[in-house]
């Protein structure tokens, strides 16, 4: 579960929308370019032969 303020909800159903994404999907978007922007990325650790987590569900 995630906990946002209503506002920021909405402006992040907007871009969603804009976008033509899921709030979900555009959640998982910024996530991704955050993680690459500060070389973060699953399985890119210095771990030989590690595959990245997908789908994993956060509760």
């Amino acid at each position: 579960m995630l906990r946002l303020d209503p506002e920021v909800y909405e402006a992040l159903e907007k871009w969603a929308a804009d976008e033509f994404r899921s709030v979900n999907g555009q959640l998982e978007w910024i996530i991704d370019a955050k993680l690459k922007e500060h070389r973060r990325t699953p399985g890119k650790s210095s771990r030989s032969g590690s595959e990245p987590v997908k789908n994993k569900e956060i509760i």
